[in-house]
């Protein structure tokens, strides 16, 4: 019943935000025609604008169900929505601009489709702000609530109850607690009552009216209780696993499910398979354009590389990458042909803490070199296997196997990441951060806190770094 109730709410708010999808389409036709017709020139009659609708109705809808946007919001914050209602309107006007594109419909304004993308963004903002603020005023009232047992009588029982009872406008109501013992020990807890025993509970469903029970018991305790999950199911009684019981700490969980088989997963790193894919498309496109467009610089870099030095025009050595795949990895060669063998009489001059070997004005270091490592152009060559997926334009820096080895146990968490051409230690300063540490904690943060925003960020950053020769060795 609560979830067909769901689902007919999820319905009319639909219809609610199609149609002021549909308004912002006529009044961005209105302030295009109104205000800007004499700057920009006049639109073709509406009539022939309203044929977009049979584009604009089927795309909004499916990003509509695509970001979510009727999921359950009641634990999600306003940021977070705002955020899907941004993704729809900037991939919608995306759309919309391709599709007008496409049919060669050149009296279309492309300033009226931008103008439309932007008040439909606004209308739905506005709408989704007045709908949360009204949902929960009467959620603070006492209605459109969740009626919630939570399910043990411990610390992380407590600690649960303490979350909802600071969040009234969640719309969720504890009843009470119930206790994973044979017997009751206290009458209540906090504010709510304990009110039996899991013995009482196929009662308690009965007569009882509860939306939701949240099992906030150790693990062993779980294995016992299974009738009362069938008992749930059967009756249509929403459950859920407080699994804080499992120590972690950095990770974040997410269920996954394989072939029909839940998954209760833990990741300290991005899951998102879209994100993902996007990022890839990012890398590849960076990669292309850069291979492109510096094509004839490379050239010239490897013809002044083999007249200036004995040796191969390429530098080639075995790095560690994501989850420790070891992989081949190209520079352009910038020290002297016998370099590896002179660094065992060099470990004197290491700059760097822990087990990376770095000289800032290497001695091995060819005169056409020094420049290469200065600018940073001697990384290129990298472009090439980005474009092979060993490695993403923005991640940590790939690592020697020896390296690895004596990495500590909290260090080898950067590997699970694909490594990438430059990351938040080369915006850094790169040579100047002599702390291995620092360099390790760098990489971490980056991990944790991944988003294509910071990629693009460092990105940009790079450029600028690469630019002007900040921290280069």
């Amino acid at each position: 019943m609560l979830k067909e109730k769901a689902k007919l709410v999820a319905f009319w708010v639909y219809l609610t935000e199609i149609s002021l999808v549909l308004i912002s389409f006529y009044v961005a036709f209105k302030l295009r025609d109104l205000y800007l017709s004499e700057e920009y020139g006049p639109l073709a009659p509406f009539q022939r604008y309203f044929s977009l609708i049979f584009i604009v109705l089927p795309v909004w809808s499916f990003l509509f169900y695509y970001f979510g946007l009727y999921e359950s919001q009641r634990t999600k914050s306003f940021r977070n929505e705002t955020w899907k209602i941004a993704k729809i309107s900037f991939w919608g006007t995306l759309l919309l601009m391709a599709g007008v594109f496409s049919l060669k419909a050149d009296f279309i304004s492309r300033l009226f489709i931008l103008i439309f993308g932007a008040t439909s963004f606004l209308f739905l903002f506005l709408e989704r702000l007045i709908l949360r603020k009204t949902l929960r005023y009467f959620r603070k009232k006492g209605y459109n609530y969740r009626n919630i047992v939570i399910v043990g009588t411990g610390r992380r029982a407590r600690d649960l109850a303490e979350v909802i009872y600071k969040n009234k406008q969640w719309g969720l109501r504890l009843v009470g607690f119930v206790s994973d013992q044979s017997e009751t020990r206290v009458e209540s807890i906090g504010k709510s009552p304990v009110l039996g025993t899991v013995a009482d509970l196929p009662q308690m469903l009965q007569d009882d009216v509860i939306d939701e029970l949240i099992f906030a018991i150790s693990r062993k305790r779980l294995e016992d209780l299974e009738e009362i999950f069938l008992l749930c199911e059967e009756q249509g009684v929403r459950t859920r696993i407080a699994v804080n019981f499992f120590p972690h700490m950095i990770a974040k969980v997410h269920l996954d499910e394989l072939h029909g088989i839940p998954l209760l997963t833990f990741t300290t790193t991005p899951y998102s398979e879209g994100l993902l894919m996007a990022k890839r498309l990012f890398d590849v496109a960076v990669a292309f354009v850069l291979s492109a467009v510096l094509f004839p610089g490379l050239v010239l870099i490897a013809l002044l590389i083999k007249v200036t030095s004995e040796g191969p025009i390429f530098f080639r050595q075995t790095r560690v990458g994501l989850n420790g795949r070891q992989f081949v990895l190209y520079k352009f060669r910038s020290m002297l042909k016998n370099a590896e063998e002179m660094k065992e009489g060099m470990e004197h001059l290491n700059e760097m803490g822990g087990p990376v070997f770095k000289i800032a004005d290497d001695p091995r270091a060819t005169p056409i070199g020094r420049f290469l490592r200065r600018t940073s152009l001697d990384e290129f060559p990298q472009l090439y296997n980005v474009l092979r997926g060993d490695m993403s334009i923005v991640g940590p820096r790939p690592p020697l196997p020896e390296e690895v080895e004596k990495y500590e146990r909290w260090q080898r968490r950067r590997l699970s990441m694909k490594p990438g051409l430059t990351c938040l230690w080369q915006i850094n300063g790169r040579n100047k951060i002599n702390d291995f540490k620092k360099w390790m904690e760098l990489d971490l943060h980056y991990i944790d806190n991944w988003s294509l925003k910071l990629d693009l960020k460092i990105f940009i950053k790079t450029i600028f770094a690469v630019l002007i020769g900040r921290g280069a060795s």
